[in-house]
């Protein structure tokens, strides 16, 4: 072991030196995880029992990148053979290390297995471990190591709370934060405490499984004002839609509220929220509050959420256009691949937190704020919310964070600032 410098820190050492058959490891970005599970990966491959070693991530991709270096870094002197095709790599004496994607749960069949990693299992199905590894296991007795970062109360949580609890017999479990990692730079961490949203630090980082589904909204960031300061900056109007309908009376009418967000941005990156109007309106009134909006804020241009509703009520939008000879440029704006929960946290709840939005005092108030207290609910509308989210892709203003940053220091959104 001294010969390939497998090392381990305090906290690898207590996890890779206990007796449990399932350990179960939930830790925060760059704690050290990878580096156990490929010291735990390469030791079963070593010990010259039969069976077959798997390390599985969620996509075969994911297996490659994450693995294939590490177990080269620290096995390279004993490595006989590789095939970077279908993932081996064989160790001296014979003894291969198979790394796996469960997006592929057909090549993880028909084995039987001694030494198990499942990495990041809180992003893999369920049934990739009930039905088809667990079952893997049987005949050897083989061991298992479930490592990665919670994703809110999910199987992951369930198997941690198996071994945390001691009603799993043979399961133990273990939580760890990046701060137990002795060779991450502390102020680094300091940093994403200071600039990320709440949930994503703490689930991120401190390996919090209830990051989610608590704390999104704290009514304590919420900042008011009266009048806005005279600074340099543009309005921005983003419109939130839901589909339209007929009624008998062959009017066009809403099923759900809209949403029209008006926001100064000024050359600070401060969001001032100047109004929200929203309501359950026809075609036409929604046209005609989107275009009064427009005459009285004059912003670069309106965003509009991208779908068959926005196809619909461009219809009107355009002929009041046309009568008034006043055109403007619509924006389309679309949610990315992302879930609306998602996008909402990530543009707005780092902002609110750091004080980056600012409310004028008005009717739509108590609105809003019953909105982010219930949210995520399926019970309450997200309209408000959706709206004011939107003007995260209109406003491209980079997040001022108020203090002396690194030269290089790039943030992971340039609009959201973390």
């Amino acid at each position: 072991m001294a010969n390939l410098n497998l090392k381990l820190t305090p906290w690898q050492e207590e996890v890779y030196t206990d007796p449990s058959r399932f350990k179960v490891v939930a830790a925060g970005r760059r704690c050290g995880k990878s580096h156990l599970a490929a010291v735990a990966l390469i030791i079963a491959a070593l010990n010259g029992e039969k069976g077959k070693v798997f390390y599985v991530a969620p996509t075969q991709g994911m297996a490659r990148d994450i693995m294939w270096d590490k177990l080269y870094e620290l096995a390279g002197e004993i490595i006989e053979g590789a095939n970077i095709n279908n993932l081996t790599i064989t160790l001296a004496g014979g003894n291969t290390i198979y790394l796996k994607g469960a997006d592929r749960p057909d090549t993880l069949r028909g084995v039987s297995l001694k030494y198990l990693v499942m990495d990041e299992l809180a992003f893999m199905k369920p049934d990739v471990w009930e039905a088809i590894l667990r079952p893997a296991l049987s005949d050897l007795k083989g061991k298992a190591l479930f490592i990665g970062t919670p994703e809110g109360r999910n199987h992951f949580y369930d198997m941690y709370m198996g071994g945390y609890s001691g009603s799993w017999n043979d399961w133990k479990s273990w939580q760890f934060t990046s701060r137990d990692n002795p060779f991450m730079d502390p102020e680094e961490i300091d940093h994403a405490e200071a600039t990320l949203p709440r949930w994503a630090f703490k689930q991120e980082y401190m390996a919090s499984f209830d990051a989610q589904g608590s704390e999104y909204f704290d009514p304590e960031d919420f900042v008011y004002y009266d009048d806005k300061p005279n600074k340099p900056g543009d309005y921005y109007i983003a419109v939130d839609l839901a589909g339209f309908e007929s009624d008998r009376g062959n009017k066009t009418k809403r099923r759900d509220n809209s949403a029209i967000a008006v926001v100064f941005v000024d050359d600070g990156g401060i969001w001032w929220v100047h109004d929200i109007q929203f309501g359950r309106w026809t075609l036409d009134e929604t046209a005609e509050r989107i275009f009064k909006a427009v005459e009285q804020y004059r912003p670069p241009s309106v965003g509009i959420e991208k779908g068959i509703a926005q196809q619909a009520v461009m219809q009107p939008l355009s002929d009041l256009m046309r009568r008034t000879a006043r055109v403007f440029r619509v924006e389309l704006l679309s949610h990315g691949n992302q879930k609306k929960q998602d996008r909402i946290l990530w543009a707005l709840q780092g902002r609110l937190e750091h004080k980056r939005i600012r409310f004028r005092h008005a009717e739509w108030n108590m609105a809003f704020v019953d909105e982010a207290a219930a949210f995520p609910s399926q019970l309450v509308h997200d309209d408000l919310l959706d709206a004011l989210a939107y003007v995260d892709q209109m406003a491209v203003v980079p997040y001022d964070f108020g203090g002396d940053l690194e030269d290089d220091y790039e943030p992971l959104d340039a609009v959201a600032g973390y």
